[in-house]
């Protein structure tokens, strides 16, 4: 199968996002304020066990909320 068959079969079948638009901001906004909340209490006790248990979700919730808070928003130049 071409990629250009592929492209034609696959039009019957849109592409609906697991988060829609309406909910992007939220929820954007709520893994930012995790992730400062995480790194917060991360800064205030530094030892070897507290980095997986809040420098990495803090370090991953601040990836992703920002990309929702992107897509959210939308970039204008």
């Amino acid at each position: 199968m071409s990629l250009n068959e592929f492209w034609e079969a696959s039009s019957a079948t849109p592409y609906y996002p697991l988060i829609s638009k309406n909910n992007q901001f939220v929820l954007g906004f709520t893994l930012l304020l995790a992730a400062l909340v995480a790194t917060g209490l991360f800064g205030l006790n530094r030892s070897l066990l507290n980095i997986p248990l809040l420098g990495v979700p803090a370090s991953l919730a601040f990836g992703f909320g920002a990309v929702f808070m992107i897509c959210a928003v939308g970039v204008y130049v």
